[in-house]
């Protein structure tokens, strides 16, 4: 039986399109299955920009990592590989970036406590007497520590100007930290407070200006020496320490004369009695000397005498 004029032709070409749909579909499923996937990025690795450019990954395709931004390479290939639809597994190893130890700045203290890797903050401070200017921390990043600073030293501001006396400052700049002003008063003027002052770590000074006071007002100058250095202040406790012993050694003496005249005070009494006892023995020897005048008839009796007065009165 014969088909009419045409159908033969139509059923032939749908024949063939679904003949061609099947093949489709069949190439299709097979390259799907051989094809892998777009791979995905490691914990501390990407795809290189090549790896982005690729639109299908058939069977065998080689694909290149790199380490993430703020990481470099430790150890392991930076390749994978497209094998039965899959990615062979990631051997890339990458650490974090370390920045290290900065630069040693003038003035300037760096505290890496805190570590030195990438995302690491230090702080940064300065020396006694200078003051930062900028940041005061610094940040670890890919190309190093970021972040600016420095340290300036600290400035005084000039002091108050001083009547009837004068600031011995020639410099047209602001005195800066350690540096001193002197002062000096006009003829006439004494100087009150310290003749000498000194700019500190904070730009202050260590003490207000002097002043200068008319002399005719003042009862007594004022000490305007400076506070005395170490030398000086050994020298006064040296000199102290000689008066001391001077004072002990002028106690002394006193004590050792007060202790001699203590001793003729008690040889005194002796002395008194031996001549008491001299007094009586002279005074003794006189009266026994009278006695013995006294028997022989010479002491005050004129017995003498008698025979002539006897003769006298008998003629």
């Amino acid at each position: 039986m014969e088909l009419p004029f045409g159908l033969g032709n139509r059923t032939h070409m749908k024949f063939t399109s679904l003949i061609f749909f099947i093949f489709c579909c069949c190439s299709f499923v097979w390259r799907s299955e051989a094809d892998c996937l777009t791979p995905q990025r490691g914990e501390t690795s990407v795809l290189t920009d090549q790896a982005h450019l690729m639109d299908d990954f058939p069977e065998g395709s080689k694909v290149t990592l790199e380490c993430r931004n703020g990481y470099v390479k430790e150890a392991g290939s930076d390749a994978i590989y497209c094998q039965g639809g899959k990615w062979t597994a990631i051997e890339l190893v990458c650490k974090k970036f370390d920045c290290g130890v900065p630069q040693p700045q003038p003035n300037m203290i760096f505290n890496t406590s805190a570590g030195t890797l990438f995302g690491d903050i230090m702080t940064v401070s300065c020396d006694k007497g200078y003051q930062i200017s900028g940041t005061s921390y610094k940040q670890c990043f890919p190309r190093g520590w970021l972040g600016r600073a420095q340290c300036h030293i600290r400035k005084c501001k000039f002091p108050a100007e001083v009547n009837n006396g004068k600031c011995l400052w020639a410099s047209q700049d602001p005195p800066t930290y350690g540096e001193s002003i002197k002062f000096e008063c006009d003829e006439g003027f004494v100087l009150t407070g310290n003749s000498t002052i000194q700019c500190g770590e904070t730009g202050e000074y260590n003490s207000p200006p002097p002043e200068c006071k008319d002399i005719s007002t003042t009862a007594a100058p004022p000490t305007t020496a400076a506070p005395p250095t170490t030398a000086a202040a050994a020298a006064a406790h040296k000199d102290k320490i000689i008066t001391h012993n001077a004072e002990v050694t002028t106690r002394q003496e006193i004590h050792d004369k007060a202790k001699d005249s203590n001793k003729d005070v008690d040889h005194f009494p002796v002395i008194i009695g031996a001549v008491v006892v001299c007094l009586v023995v002279c005074i003794g020897a006189i009266c026994l000397h009278r006695h013995f005048l006294k028997r022989k008839g010479s002491y005050n009796t004129r017995e003498d005498l008698k025979p002539k007065l006897f003769l006298f009165q008998n003629a």
